[in-house]
């Protein structure tokens, strides 16, 4: 069988992690022996038309308030590390930027981004306090890129919160929801959150389940 680099670190020969063999959802999972990313091989990737698609399935109304209590998960914690004035950044909004509506409710200023959605090349020229990325990590096809993208919008000092289902160590793979979307293609254990704070110097400020805040040291 094949293997692929990671994606994440790059380091070659990760190992087999699991295979699915559901009816329409066959795909390969492997791990990365430095990283600890659990990641599905490019060829098991959906195209971006077929991408697209799967996520106007989802309900994101940003007017739905079953979504924002969802997304309050994040908000919560995030509003007592942010200032008055702080712009922020939705990195990864999709089609319904609720989590953006309710910071502009709460007073700040927010800039969009999604490669699908809100492909705007002028949002990525700026900096910004703040960065919220929830639910958008695991759909990164490239996330060593997609990081590195990430980091470069977060001013020295900025905010970075993520919101993703953590492969913490007490999951069982096998019966784990998480796996069963299509577009997910990139799992973060707890060790995987570590690797990226140290490699971009995002110092880790504090975690809840399955949530992430860093704060940009800089090089």
């Amino acid at each position: 069988m094949k293997t692929d680099s990671c994606p994440l670190c790059m380091r070659e020969q990760p190992i087999f992690f699991y295979q699915s063999n559901r009816v329409n959802l066959v795909r390969d999972f492997l791990q990365c022996t430095n990283c600890q990313l659990v990641f599905v091989p490019s060829r098991f990737h959906l195209s971006a038309a077929q991408q697209k698609y799967r996520y106007l399935e989802h309900n994101n109304d940003p007017m739905d308030s079953g979504y924002r209590d969802f997304l309050s998960r994040l908000m919560a914690p995030l509003l007592p590390l942010l200032k008055e004035g702080d712009t922020g950044l939705d990195f990864g909004c999709g089609p319904g930027p609720a989590l953006a509506e309710m910071l502009k409710e709460s007073g700040y200023e927010m800039d969009l981004y999604d490669p699908l959605f809100q492909d705007n090349d002028s949002t990525l020229k700026n900096t910004y306090d703040f960065v919220t990325c929830t639910e958008t990590i695991e759909h990164f096809i490239h996330p060593a890129s997609d990081f590195v993208l990430l980091d470069s919008v977060v001013k020295n000092g900025g905010v970075v919160g993520i919101m993703t289902s953590i492969l913490y160590e007490e999951v069982l793979f096998e019966d784990w929801y998480y796996k069963l979307d299509p577009t997910h293609v990139s799992f973060y254990t707890p060790s995987t959150m570590e690797w990226i704070s140290d490699h971009f110097n995002w110092i880790i400020k504090s975690t809840h389940k399955n949530l992430y805040f860093f704060i940009k040291q800089g090089l």
